[in-house]
């Protein structure tokens, strides 16, 4: 049998991490066993539902670099066969009308909270149908769960799970506008789409046995089932913005990279020993649910800067140049108008732990020096006037700008004015970068360009004159 795996988010609002790490599980084990995954939008929440929010979901994914290979299904354009559906269960007496008003179930709530008893619907239509229907009263669809018994969740995860049918009342399937709800609508589409491995959060699992209950009605396979726990913050409270649950797009803003967040994720409650970083290949071939832990995992933020920072350094730099184009773009800057990208990695790999901070420490290849002022009253001094005078005379002289050429005029200059390198090099950087902090001088200036270089040793001189 093929596996077929599913993500299904709903587009209520952003894509966050506790929905890309259960997309990235089935994913990984679609492409373990050479299986399908399907991603589904499950949009049936006509008031929340925003076409904004499914935008978001299919960017990030594609960010991520998470490929469906079926879909993308939207509910929405489903209800037909929802109805079909529906249509069967009330045929085979599976399914019956419900008439009771929503004054009779708040008072059946409130009866049963008084007496401590879990909240649940009575079967009151199904024991008691009326022999007319009641006029005025545009009746819900409920489900005839078995009265009985119990549903076994065999949990790939979590191991067994036993639920009592007496503890499950009849679920409603159809509002009384006749769009079909939630738990109905999953069933419908698993069965229908064929899925082997349901893989999702374990706020998820009171849903499964009612779920499995519907899918035995239809006389349908089951689909194994895989609950995953819970992302918490570092204090041990459910994940929120202040941790970090964010919409995956927000950590591409932030300068991450795709490798990191994924990387990072998979060991969200999975390991493999003790390694700490798997390519998208090693993922795959290693990853397995049972070995995913059954315990909540706490998200931390330091670990992930950690691993952003050791792709930006290990990966390709035409790459990790892609992503940085991107940062530059968001800050105004044509990044075609400047130093090459792929040389702007090479230099600031080592110096950045985003890209967001790489593009903001060099901006100054892009664009006119901006002078940090305490770099200006500590380096920038009447002094320095002959040592940059000299810089510029030999620079502007030079007929190859390389790393070599630079360097052996930095050397010059200090041996001639007889001064240690640092009391050449620092006044030159600031002059040229506007602060104290850039790759090595020889580099930074290669990449800023000769014309450039000159200018700004110019520039600088004459702030100095004129403070």
């Amino acid at each position: 049998m093929t596996v077929r795996t599913r993500f299904a988010p709903s587009p209520t609002g952003y894509l966050h991490v506790g929905g890309v790490r259960t997309a990235l599980f089935s994913w990984l084990y679609a492409r373990k066993y050479n299986g399908v995954f399907i991603l589904r939008i499950e949009d049936t929440d006509l008031e929340r539902s925003t076409q904004a929010s499914v935008d978001a979901i299919l960017e990030g994914m594609t960010w991520l670099g998470l490929q469906h290979d079926e879909g993308v299904y939207y509910q929405t354009k489903r209800f037909d066969r929802y109805r079909e559906v529906i249509q069967k269960l009330l045929d085979e007496d599976k399914a019956y009308y419900c008439y009771c008003t929503k004054e009779r179930t708040d008072a059946l709530r409130e009866q049963q909270q008084a007496n401590k008893e879990k909240p649940r619907y009575d079967g009151h239509c199904r024991h008691n149908p009326p022999s007319t229907p009641p006029e005025g009263i545009q009746p819900v669809v409920r489900f005839k769960n078995p009265e009985d018994g119990e549903v076994v969740v065999q949990d790939l995860i979590k191991g067994k799970v036993v639920f009592k049918n007496t503890e499950l009342d009849d679920l409603i399937i159809a509002r009384s506008d006749g769009t079909p709800t939630y738990n109905f609508t999953v069933v419908v589409d698993d069965w229908d789409m064929k899925v082997t491995q349901v893989i999702r959060g374990d706020d998820h699992l009171n849903n499964t046995p009612r779920q499995m209950n519907i899918l035995a009605a239809l006389g349908a396979e089951l689909p194994q089932y895989a609950h995953v726990p819970m992302i918490l913050g570092n204090d041990g409270q459910r994940l929120s913005k202040r941790h970090g649950a964010v919409s995956v797009l927000n950590y591409q803003e932030d300068g991450f990279l795709p490798e990191a967040l994924l990387n990072y994720l998979v060991r969200l409650g999975w390991s493999h020993g003790d390694q700490e970083i798997f390519s998208r290949q090693e993922m795959i071939d290693l990853f397995a649910l049972e070995d995913v832990n059954g315990a909540p995992s706490a998200f931390n933020t330091e670990k992930l800067l950690w691993l952003n920072q050791h792709y930006i350094k290990t990966l390709a730099p035409e790459y990790v140049a892609e992503h940085l184009a991107f940062q530059f773009q968001k800050l105004g800057i044509d990044p075609t108008q400047g130093a090459p990208l792929v040389e702007i990695v090479k230099a600031q790999a080592e110096r950045a732990k985003t890209l967001k901070e790489m593009a903001l420490n060099s901006r100054f290849f892009f664009e006119d020096v901006k002078y940090d002022e305490k770099a200006v009253q500590k380096n920038l001094t009447v002094d320095v006037i002959p040592t940059l005078t000299a810089l510029k005379n030999q620079f502007s002289a030079l007929t190859e700008w390389n790393n070599e050429t630079i360097h052996a005029v930095i050397h010059q200059v200090a041996e001639q004015l007889e001064l240690k390198l640092g009391k050449v090099a620092q006044p030159l950087r600031v002059a040229v970068t506007g602060n104290t902090m850039s790759p090595s001088i020889d580099v930074t200036l290669h990449l800023i360009g000769q014309a450039r270089t000159v200018h700004r040793i110019e520039q600088a001189i004459k702030l100095i004159a004129t403070a």
